[in-house]
């Protein structure tokens, strides 16, 4: 047998000996028979921690994987919590799943295990997209709530977002409270499993219609898209929860023509025809892009396993397909909320956009123009939602979202929504078609009347214990020693969220940071670049972020000046050594 870490074998021996089934155990001691000691350690020498996604992980056997068990741990956590929140109430929770491999059976182990704690659940029958499980908590007046999804992630991930009673995933004091109320549970033995079914009501029908309706009172240009209600739509799911929505919302705010991708139409966790269920890349959009040449469509729109991301596909004015950036996309979808509100006289100086810091800032310099305050959040959705909350009632929320592909428009859902999303970026390509432009006309216009901005993002994978710690002195490096000159521009500032402090590089003077604590550096070049550097919090991976930016004289310098952000991106990663 091989030799493990005491601590690991520790856990090793725990779940051995606990209640857990005849067949999870014998998966152990394969682990533990095996010639590599790679598995048992990766599996085994943590505990999964609620993120900025919830909790997410490989499925498998383990105290680090996604199970029965430790999302049984998690939710007996959850539900002692809410116990404990919410006294002398009869608490209720909405529960929702995707179309990966074991979600709906996760779900049922959710539903159980709230149900047993005495909590009463509302389960939804069928896959649906997280956004509407967001809308399902606020419609139900619920306490809480949980879906089960890994959203993009490849087909060997499941994971579980907690949600609280504004519609939001779980923030902070809430998560690290339910973590804390699940390292109270000592033994799995600890957790309720066994249903009342009497407390679980199965729903899809008493949520799905008034979603759609309220969706539906989004649109703006109710008259471009009877003008173009025969827009060309290419939709793709991509095997998720977005084929049972997102066509519905289309028909319903009045398109006739969308094709939907048949290969990719039918929900499957394996994600058969993708190699990663990411709208965000090219290969996963593939299928939809070759119909839209095919038919020569008008707009190409696909969204990632839990419908909260929808990547899109233009066609740039070359006559070419290519996919937008979340970026552009939400560049192209916040001009037109901002210049549509200030048409129709809504703007008096009470609304605001939201986004994450690592977004792009010509989003800041947009809705300054038309007088519209900017929030800048951490990144991850939860926290707009949080904003949302903390205004609701006081100020209008117009639209938002992050360079991750995920948007929203208005405040009834409280995470980014990929079924919003594709209603209002096809409403957008029909105002445009109406006004004699394409969409990338109209970026490029922005990009005239504002700057153009250039953002890139690159990802470094390391993977396991040693790759968390590898991970861990990256990001302790560069605050010790942060760089002083990057690709030839003075590093100016360098913002600290964990420290939640700003310092002037040249004087050592700092300020304050007004952000909840994250391990997320930034630094700011004399030129206007900047620079993210991220751990992600659902992923074995750290993220740089750059963003670049240069005036843009006419649309035929467009790609002379793209080119040139490229390759000062590209410096910029050079003089790092981060390639």
């Amino acid at each position: 047998m091989i030799a493990i870490d005491t601590a690991i074998q520790t856990k090793v021996d725990h779940w051995l000996n606990s209640n857990i089934d005849d067949e999870a155990k014998a998966e152990i001691k394969r682990m533990m028979e095996s010639d590599s000691a790679d598995e048992i350690i990766d599996s085994f020498y943590k505990d999964l921690e609620f993120g900025t996604g919830g909790m997410r992980g490989i499925m498998g056997v383990g105290s680090n994987r996604i199970n029965k068990y430790t999302l049984g741990m998690a939710t007996q956590g959850f539900a002692n919590y809410l116990t404990q929140s919410f006294p002398y109430q009869q608490i209720k929770v909405a529960i929702a799943y995707d179309s990966r491999n074991n979600s709906q059976f996760f779900g049922e182990i959710t539903a159980a295990v709230f149900s047993a704690n005495g909590i009463h659940v509302y389960l939804f029958e069928e896959l649906r997209p997280t956004p509407e499980l967001s809308y399902a908590i606020r419609k139900l007046n619920c306490q809480g709530g949980v879906v089960l999804t890994a959203s993009h992630n490849p087909k060997e991930y499941n994971g579980y977002k907690a949600y609280w009673d504004d519609g939001g995933q779980v923030i902070s004091p809430h998560d690290k409270n339910i973590v804390a109320e699940v390292a109270k549970i000592k033994n799995i033995s600890d957790v309720k499993f066994d249903a009342d079914e009497s407390k679980i009501e199965r729903i899809s029908e008493l949520i799905d219609v008034p979603y759609l309706d309220a969706i539906a009172t989004n649109v703006v240009s109710p008259e471009a898209i009877a003008n173009q209600h025969d827009l060309k739509i290419v939709f793709s799911p991509i095997h998720g929860t977005g084929i049972t929505m997102v066509p519905q919302i289309l028909e319903k705010i009045g398109f006739t023509q969308v094709r939907v991708v048949e290969e990719q139409a039918k929900p499957d966790g394996n994600f058969s025809t993708v190699v990663y269920p990411n709208p965000e890349e090219s290969e996963a959009m593939s299928m939809a892009l070759n119909l839209a040449r095919e038919i020569d469509a008008d707009l190409v729109m696909g969204t990632d396993p839990d419908a909260d991301r929808v990547g899109i596909g233009v066609k740039n004015h070359h006559g070419e397909w290519q996919l937008m950036n979340g970026n552009q996309a939400a560049t192209c979808m916040i001009y037109y909320l901002l210049k549509a509100w200030k048409a129709k006289g809504k703007l008096n100086g009470k609304q605001y956009i939201a986004k994450t810091i690592v977004t792009t800032d010509l989003l800041d310099k947009m809705a300054t123009h038309f007088g519209v305050e900017t929030y800048n959040t951490l990144t991850g959705f939860k926290y707009i939602a949080a904003v949302l909350k903390a205004n609701e009632g006081q100020k209008e929320f117009i639209g938002g979202g992050e360079e991750s592909y995920g948007y929203l428009v208005n405040d009834f859902v409280r995470d980014k929504d990929a079924i919003i999303s594709c209603a209002m970026l096809a409403e957008l390509v029909a105002y445009a078609k109406d006004e004699g432009m394409s969409l990338f006309d109209m970026m490029m216009e922005i990009y005239m009347q504002f700057g153009m901005f250039r953002e890139d993002l690159i990802s470094l994978k390391r993977t396991g214990k040693k790759g968390s710690e590898e991970i861990q002195q990256m990001m302790a490096d560069l605050r010790a020693n942060p760089p002083k000159v990057v690709n030839g521009s003075a590093v100016v500032k360098m913002l600290d969220y964990q420290s939640l402090k700003a310092t002037e590089l040249a004087t050592g003077n700092q300020s304050d940071l007004d952000f909840p604590t994250s391990n997320v550096l930034q630094f700011i070049l004399e030129d206007g670049s900047k620079v993210s550097a991220r751990p992600s919090g659902t992923e074995p991976k750290i993220k740089f972020y750059f963003s670049v930016q240069a005036p843009l004289a006419s649309k035929d310098k467009f790609d002379e000046v793209y080119a040139q952000l490229g390759d000062r991106i590209q410096g910029i990663i050079s003089s790092m050594n981060l390639s």
